[in-house]
């Protein structure tokens, strides 16, 4: 979805084993900008988690569980019942969250992205490619801001 992005992710080699850190700390930097779209606690834990795994204080066994548990509350989100859709943010928050534990970044940022747009604007913001411009450029300055931080 977001071209630049893409790019730059080929360029710094995004999803070469030795960049799993690189790949973790963008995938988390996204879904915290969404964390307030979570209406799950459990989804938001596993948000935490991540960070707990990055700054060392959670060992990588309990890390997997977290990432499995993070993907299986992803994917019971009943989303809404609403007609106009309310509550699809957090359907998208969640799966942001998920990959970005999964270590699937490009995906975490993408969910990130979308429930973003869709959170401040519902369907119409999401149909209009320039909502999404601000969140492409943050999300393009913050992958290029840890790539230059990494030793890979």
């Amino acid at each position: 979805m977001n071209d630049a992005l893409e790019r730059l992710a080929r360029e710094v080699r995004l999803d070469a084993a030795e960049n799993e850190r690189m790949r973790l700390q963008f995938g988390y930097a996204c879904a915290c900008r969404v964390m307030h779209l979570l209406e799950d606690p459990a989804v938001a834990a596993c948000l935490t988690a991540l960070g707990d795994f990055l700054n060392g204080s959670l060992d990588r066994a309990r890390f997997h569980l977290t990432a499995q548990e993070a993907t299986r509350l992803a994917n019971r989100h009943q989303g809404s019942k609403s007609i106009d859709g309310c509550g699809h943010s957090a359907v998208s928050s969640s799966y942001a969250v998920a990959n970005a534990l999964n270590g699937k970044a490009l995906q975490a940022a993408d969910y990130a992205a979308y429930a973003t747009v869709y959170g401040q604007g519902g369907y119409g913001a999401v149909a209009d490619r320039e909502s999404f411009e601000p969140e492409f450029q943050w999300q393009l300055a913050c992958l290029a801001r840890l790539a230059t931080k990494s030793p890979a």
